[in-house]
């Protein structure tokens, strides 16, 4: 019986092998696009789920209270994380790191060892391990970091540096940031750092090496690393919550920062804040991607659904038939609901094919390590997908028709009815309308991509290579950038102690004549050596650059936001308070953006500060960089023998910024233009059936003296309204998506009509060119053939 039935079933997907290719490339595309998401989905909610402690991990972040909104920031003073844990019953543990974020790399050497290796490390205290899970496979987690110059490596790192991580214990490091060195012995050897951690890097040193280098860290004023704590197993977040959230202030009387708990597994996905409430982050992403996952599932089926149900009309004298010679309703429910079943699995496997093919690009595409992998809840998912499917879309055959009478069948007694057609319709609108949506939202999320590549920044980014301030160049750096400057091709350098592109340093000790003592207001703060204002091509509008002819120690430079907020209309010469130190403004420059363009402009001080400096920029001559490069990395050497000259030029940096958007951006074009291409293949199917059911129609048309014109036009007529009607409902939804998008940035491009209208007259002429191509293929056939047809 089922052999029969199989072989019923083949013979059926053979005798419309039009549809059956239609449906089996529409739903296998679809479901493969949807696995691919699926698997990108996964990989971004399961960011820093690995922790053993996950379900009490926490990290403390901090409200600063300013005067016209709240800034929500993850840096707290360092005494903290010591305090909570002996002040806070319900803290377990607590810790407190620098990012490795804050580093752009280590350069290590064992003693004895000419050999230089570059690392990526932060600073933790000695209770990371208890918070953290980050397994060693050769130390004690108690003690790795009990001692102040002890030092942990990872496994790669080790491997590299000694052979095996078995060399490496006990061996002495000698390690190097900037200006900043240091040595410790190699207490422990810990697991790579799972890809999944938003914490990345191979080397971990002690926070009190940290406090050495910097100083004044104890000072509860003076936010630098971040905090974590895990609660204990019974603790309410809520109730510890409302203990700390004034915690600094009984440390530090006029501190106006409040802080607040957040679930650390949630930090990647929901990082953005807006005046001190959560306000989304990577989250929208994750669920753009799993409504677009949806929105092509849709499609897809309901190209499989259309096609179903038009062609069970065709089928219908077979149900007579079959009911004549003794089948029964049952046998028929069984027949149809079987075939479109075996329709979706075969979809499935055609689609597991395709994701498999496709995994390395959409990797290389998304930056992640995507594979795979048939866990139990997949297994059941792509069940339940293909089984819900293949019920839906065979439902109509199999319930409605063999419902009928054979009697009434085979008198011709059948036309189709008006909710059927009207259903049809209707996903056919629906199916147009989500492309619709699409095609907006790639032009829109395209163009605030070139809008923002393209802005004016307030300086010049392009041909600016940036790399660390180290070794014999930290000691000579005057001599450096002097030697440097006579490089061919270069053409201005200088250095700061952060990258202007996304610099979070800033600070609230700032204080002028007639300024409300109530006010606070926060200011961007850069430390830099002289030419840097020139070395950036940053704008002067009043007043003058640091110099070094002159003192200026005690000067800054602002820039035009700061001068409003002060209300200064003529700030050069005018004396102000910075961490209670008079300074005096020499310059003002014009505003740049040194966040992403989800924030607004801020005020930005500048202040010479030679000897604080991590960094060196350097401004390249355009057309020139292989040479040039090649000269400064011969000068780097003669400095630094033995260490590499690791640089990368200031617009990857920038980049950076804005790579979420970037891949978004890609993705969806992909996307769009799949779900679109899925939608034209189930017009391209309705619109060949119905040529094909009019054939007689056309014929007769043709023999009374219509054109091949007139007929394309009445075969196109009917799905070109339902087009025009998915037209009207489409680009006013795919307006307040935009808008709602574009509201996350601070700048952005302003929606033009003809986003809108090219969208809609390209939706448009692709639906008239699938429409119109089968059509006029029909218009051609020679009227007798169809007249004869019976």
């Amino acid at each position: 019986m089922i052999r029969h039935s199989l072989l019923l079933i083949f013979r059926n997907f053979t005798r419309s092998r039009g549809s059956f290719f239609i449906n089996l490339i529409g739903l296998s595309t679809g479901l493969a696009s949807t696995l691919l998401i699926y698997l990108w989905v996964m990989d971004e909610v399961a960011i820093d789920k690995f922790h053993e402690n996950e379900g009490q991990l926490y990290q403390v972040m901090a409200n600063h209270h300013n005067s016209d909104r709240v800034e929500t920031m993850e840096a707290t003073p360092v005494p903290l994380a010591l305090a909570l844990a002996r002040e806070v019953p319900e803290i377990l543990h607590s810790t407190n790191l620098a990012p490795a974020s804050w580093f752009t790399s280590f350069t290590l050497a064992s003693e004895g060892s000419v050999t230089k290796f570059k690392s990526t490390g932060q600073f933790v205290d000695s209770a990371y391990l208890r918070v953290f899970s980050l397994p060693l496979v050769i130390g004690d987690k108690e003690k790795a970091l009990s001692d102040p110059h002890n030092i942990l490596l990872s496994e790669t790192l080790a491997t590299s540096m000694f052979g095996s991580p078995q060399n490496g214990i006990g061996k002495t490091i000698d390690w190097n940031i900037s200006q900043f060195k240091g040595r410790g012995t190699v207490s422990g050897i810990f697991q790579d750092v799972p890809r999944t951690s938003t914490q990345q890097f191979n080397l971990l040193l002690t926070m009190q090496a940290f406090v050495g280098l910097v100083g004044g860290t104890d000072n509860w004023g003076n936010n630098v690393p971040s905090t974590f704590v895990v609660l204990r197993e019974k603790a309410d977040a809520g109730q510890v919550e409302e203990k700390i959230t004034d915690f600094l202030k009984s440390k530090l009387s006029s501190s106006k920062i409040k802080l607040f708990l957040r679930p650390y597994s949630e930090g990647y996905l929901h990082g953005r804040y807006e005046n001190g409430l959560p306000a989304g982050g990577r989250i929208e992403y994750v669920r753009l991607f799993s409504i677009i996952a949806g929105f092509i599932l849709v499609i897809a089926c309901i190209n499989f659904m259309n096609l179903s149900t038009a062609k069970a009309s065709r089928r219908i004298k077979e149900v007579g038939i079959k009911k004549a010679v003794g089948a029964d309703r049952h046998e028929l429910i069984l027949q149809y609901l079987g075939e479109s079943l075996v329709m979706s699995f075969l979809s499935l496997a055609v689609a597991l094919v395709l994701t498999q093919l496709l995994l390395p690009a959409f990797s290389q595409l998304t930056g992640k390590v995507l594979v795979l992998e048939f866990t139990p809840s997949l297994i059941w998912a792509l069940a339940g997908f293909c089984i819900f499917t293949g019920l839906t879309a065979g439902s109509y055959p199999a319930f409605y028709l063999s419902g009928f009478s054979p009697a009434s069948v085979l008198k011709g007694k059948f036309s189709t009815t008006g909710v059927e057609l009207l259903a049809r319709r209707g996903l056919v609108v629906l199916q147009f309308t989500l492309s619709v949506v699409f095609m907006v939202g790639v032009l829109v999320v395209s163009r605030q991509i070139d809008f923002v590549q393209k802005k004016n920044l307030g300086f010049d980014k392009d041909h600016v290579i940036l790399f660390d301030k180290e070794g014999q160049i930290a000691e000579h750096a005057e001599t450096f950038l002097s030697e440097a400057m006579r490089v061919p091709g270069i053409t201005a350098i200088s250095s700061a102690n952060q990258n202007l592109i996304g610099n979070d340093s800033f600070t609230i000790g700032v204080s002028w004549d007639g300024k409300n003592p109530d006010e606070i207001i926060r200011f961007g703060i850069l430390g830099v050596d002289h030419d840097y204002v020139e070395t950036m091509n940053l704008q002067l509008t009043s007043g003058r650059s640091f110099s070094r002819q002159m003192n200026d120690k005690g000067s800054i430079i602002i820039n035009e936001a700061a001068a409003e907020r002060m209300g200064l209309s003529d700030p050069i010469g005018k004396r102000i308070i910075l961490w209670n130190n008079p300074v005096e403004i020499i310059g003002v420059v014009r505003d740049f953006h040194f966040e992403s363009f989800h924030e607004r402009l801020k005020p930005f001080i500048f202040r010479v500060r030679p000897e604080e400096t991590l960094h060196i920029l350097a401004r390249v001559e355009a057309g020139r960089e292989k040479e040039t490069l090649m000269r400064l990395e011969k000068l780097y050497h003669a400095f630094n023998p033995g260490f590499a000259f690791d640089y990368r030029f200031l617009d990857q940096d920038f980049q950076k910024l804005y790579t979420t958007e970037q891949r978004v951006a890609t993705l969806a074009n992909y996307f769009a233009g799949l779900a679109i291409m899925i939608s034209c293949l189930g017009l391209f199917g309705l619109a060949s059936f119905s040529a094909e059911r009019r054939r007689k129609e056309i014929g007769l048309r043709k023999v009374l003296g219509s054109s091949e014109a007139a007929v394309v036009i009445l075969l196109s007529t009917d799905l070109t309204r339902l087009v025009v009607l998915s037209l009207l409902i489409g680009l006013p939804l795919a307006y307040f998506i935009s808008t709602y998008w574009l509201e996350g940035f601070a700048f952005h491009v302003e929606l033009q009509a003809w986003y809108f209208l090219g969208a809609g007259f390209t939706a448009l002429a692709i639906a008239w060119i699938t429409v119109g191509s089968q059509a006029f293929r029909a218009a051609r056939v020679n009227p007798t053939e169809c007249l004869k047809e019976q």
